[in-house]
């Protein structure tokens, strides 16, 4: 069984940062930290959660700004498509120096390709996909659970929207097309859970979709 627990975080502004846990070990991911790492942090204590890998949707600093802080402490790698290093490592690109007025970097990631599969060490069963998802972001990711039908999306698509494509790296007809082909090439039932905002399904964007 899975479970999974949405925070909201805010530093600028507010993002949608999720633990995906395995019920049985109490052993996960931590999806898009964007903030708040105290509080992330404490949340993994009260809970007995052990996280075993960041995941990265992609690499925006409302999405990555708690990253090190949470690395420096539980000593874990995190995940991001193989595009993720036009934004690890540039703080004009990840946006940090524009909003935060700092420079934010990440140092330690390990970057996958299309369709790998991330696994818990403990529970090789319990696992999500990697669909490359650019438009918003050429590094944008969907970690998906098929078995689960639950998709983590970003800021690919949000309920009756999607993601602004004004950005370094973001593309409008890239991001129309990633939403046709990967989003709604998913079964209607899945669960998509976005950035920013409520949960929607395939289903139901694809009623609002234009």
């Amino acid at each position: 069984m899975i479970l999974t627990v949405e925070v909201k975080v805010t530093d600028f502004l507010t993002e949608n940062t999720y633990f995906y846990i395995d019920d049985e070990t109490l052993r996960g991911f931590l999806i898009d930290p964007g903030a708040e790492a105290e509080k992330l942090l404490q949340i993994i204590d009260e809970k007995n959660f052990v996280i075993e890998k960041i995941l990265l949707t992609h690499g925006h600093i409302d999405h990555i700004g708690a990253v090190n802080e949470i690395q420096e402490k539980l000593k874990i790698p995190a995940i991001m498509q193989e595009n993720g290093k036009i934004y690890a490592q540039n703080p004009t690109k990840n946006l940090s120096r524009f909003i935060t007025e700092t420079d934010y970097k990440l140092s330690d990631v390990n970057f996958i390709s299309d369709g790998e599969i991330i696994s818990l060490e403990k529970n090789p069963d319990f696992s999500l996909k990697l669909i490359s998802a650019p438009g918003h972001t050429s590094d944008g990711a969907i970690f998906y659970d098929e078995k689960n039908n639950l998709a983590f999306v970003g800021d690919t698509i949000f309920k009756m929207g999607r993601g602004r494509t004004d950005f370094p790296g973001g593309s409008e007809k890239i991001l129309l097309e990633t939403i046709k082909t990967k989003i709604f090439s998913l079964p209607d039932k899945t669960i998509l859970l976005s950035g920013h905002g409520e949960i929607t399904t395939v289903a139901f964007e694809k009623k609002f979709f234009r």
